[in-house]
C-alpha cells in the first residue's frame, strides 16, 4: 500500500498536539508553575527529567504493541494518557502532585511521540515508509512555533492550570478523533510480524545478525549523541551565544532561525537527497553542528546565526534520520520494538543533557561547545562505520 497524504497529514497534526503540550510545555509554564506551587524552577525541570525517564522504559514495550496490533490503539490511548497527566498537572498542589504528573505524562510521551508515529506508519506502510515519515517530522516541525505561543497566551489569559487543562481538553478532542481516524492494520500484518518476531528470536545468530547487532549499537550512540546535542542547545542556546561574546538581541534571533532552519532541511530531505540512502543524509546531518561550532569557536559573535542555522538543519534531517536508518538498515519486521529499544539510551541522554550541559556552560562558557562538538564527531565516526545495507527506500516508494 502506498503511503496516504491523508494519513501523514492527520498524524503530523497529532504529533504537533503532542509536542507541543509536553516536551515544549516546561518552557513557557515553568516559571508561574514554580512560583504557584512554592518549588524553584530547577524542580520543575527534574520533574520533566523524570518524565523523559519514563518515557525510555515505556518506548520498547509500546513499539512490540505497534508491530503486532498497529499504532491506531497505542495513538488513541496515549490521547487519554496525555489528558489524564495534563489534568493532573493542572491541579497539582505541591512537589508529589507534580512529579506524579510528569510521570504519567512521561508514559504518554513514550508511547506517544515520534518513534510511536514512526512505527505506526511502518505498521502501514512497510518500507514505503521513508517519504512519509519524512512529511510527519515535517509537519510536526512546527510544534514549538504553534506551542510556545499557544501555552504563553493561555498563561497569560487563564493562568497555567488553564493552560495545562485546556491542552487536556484538546487531547481528548483534537488529539482523540485524530488518532481514532488512523487507519487499522490487518490481522495479516500484525500476525506475521509477531511470527518474524518470533522466527528471529529462535533461529541461531549468523555473521548478518552480528552485523546488524553492530550497527544496533551504533545507531544506539548516534541517537543518544545527537539528541543530547539537540536538548542541550534547545535548553541553553541563548546562553551559549551570550558566552561566545552575542549580544541578547542576536541571541534571541538566532533561537529563531534555529525552528525554520530544521523545516527547510526537512524539504531539502524530501526532495533532494530522498533518493540517496539515508546513511548520507545521516552524515551529512550529524557533521553540521561540529562545523557550526567550528565557525562560532573561530570568528565569535559575526557566526553566530550561522552557527544556528547549521545546528537546526542537521537536528532537522537528524530526527528524520532517527525514522528511516532502522527501517533500511533492519528492515520492517518487528520495527517498533527495535525502534523503543535503540532510543533508551537516547532518552536517558535527553534526561541529563540540559544539567549536564548547563554545569559545562557554568564552568567553561562557550568553550563547553566542545563537548557537544566531540559527541558530533562521535556520531560521524558510528555512522561511517555502518555499511550501506538495503536499497534507499525512496526507490520502493
Amino acid at each position: 500500500m502506498e503511503p496516504s497524504s491523508s494519513v501523514v497529514a492527520r498524524l503530523g497534526i497529532a504529533q504537533t498536539l503532542a509536542w507541543g503540550s509536553t516536551y515544549y510545555l516546561p518552557a513557557m509554564l515553568a516559571t508561574p508553575m514554580a512560583k504557584d506551587l512554592g518549588l524553584s524552577t530547577p524542580t520543575i525541570f527534574a520533574a520533566f527529567s523524570v518524565a523523559l525517564l519514563v518515557s525510555a522504559l515505556v518506548g520498547p514495550t509500546t513499539g512490540q504493541m505497534i508491530d503486532r496490533h498497529g499504532g491506531r490503539p497505542a495513538l488513541v490511548t496515549t490521547s487519554l494518557v496525555f489528558a489524564i497527566g495534563l489534568a493532573g498537572l493542572g491541579m497539582a498542589q505541591g512537589a508529589v502532585g507534580l512529579f506524579a504528573a510528569w510521570v504519567i505524562l512521561g508514559i504518554g510521551m513514550g508511547a506517544g511521540l515520534y518513534e510511536a508515529a514512526f512505527a505506526t506508519l511502518v505498521a502501514l506502510y512497510g518500507s514505503r515508509s521513508r517519504g512519509a515519515i519524512t512529511g510527519i517530522t515535517l509537519i510536526a516541525g512546527f510544534a514549538s512555533t504553534v506551542g510556545w505561543p499557544l501555552s504563553t497566551f493561555m498563561e497569560t489569559h487563564i493562568g497555567w492550570r488553564g493552560a495545562c487543562l485546556s491542552w487536556a481538553a484538546l487531547h481528548l478532542t483534537l488529539g482523540l478523533a485524530l488518532n481514532l481516524s488512523m487507519p487499522r492494520v490487518t490481522t495479516t500484518v500484525a500476525t506475521s510480524s509477531k511470527a518474524a518476531s518470533t522466527t528471529s528470536a529462535d533461529r541461531p545468530h549468523s555473521a548478518g545478525e552480528r552485523t546488524q547487532r553492530t550497527a544496533s549499537y551504533a545507531l544506539a550512540f548516534v541517537f543518544a549523541a545527537t539528541w543530547f546535542i539537540s536538548t542541550a542547545m534547545a535548553a541553553h542556546l541563548p546562553r551559549l551565544l551570550q558566552a561566545g561574546g552575542a549580544t541578547v538581541g542576536t541571541a534571541v534571533m538566532v533561537g529563531a532561525l534555529v525552528g525554520p532552519a530544521q523545516v527547510a532541511a526537512r524539504i531539502l530531505e524530501l526532495g533532494l537527497l530522498r533518493k540517496s540512502h539515508p546513511l548520507l543524509s545521516a552524515r551529512i546531518a550529524a557533521a553540521l553542528h561540529p562545523i557550526g561550532a567550528l565557525a562560532f569557536g573561530l570568528a565569535g559573535a559575526p557566526a553566530a546565526a550561522l552557527f544556528g542555522v547549521l545546528h537546526g538543519a542537521g537536528n532537522g534531517i537528524l530526527t528524520i534520520a532517527k525514522g528511516t536508518l532502522p527501517l533500511v538498515i533492519f528492515g520492517p519486521s518487528g520495527y517498533g520494538h527495535r525502534q523503543g529499544i535503540l532510543m533508551v539510551p537516547a532518552r536517558v541522554a535527553q534526561a541529563l543533557a540540559p544539567w549536564l550541559f548547563g554545569i559545562c556552560l557554568d564552568v567553561f562558557g562557550a568553550n563547553a561547545l566542545w563537548l557537544t562538538s566531540v559527541l558530533g564527531i562521535g556520531a560521524i565516526v558510528m555512522l561511517m562505520a555502518i555499511r550501506e545495507v538495503g536499497q534507499p527506500l525512496a526507490k520502493s516508494s
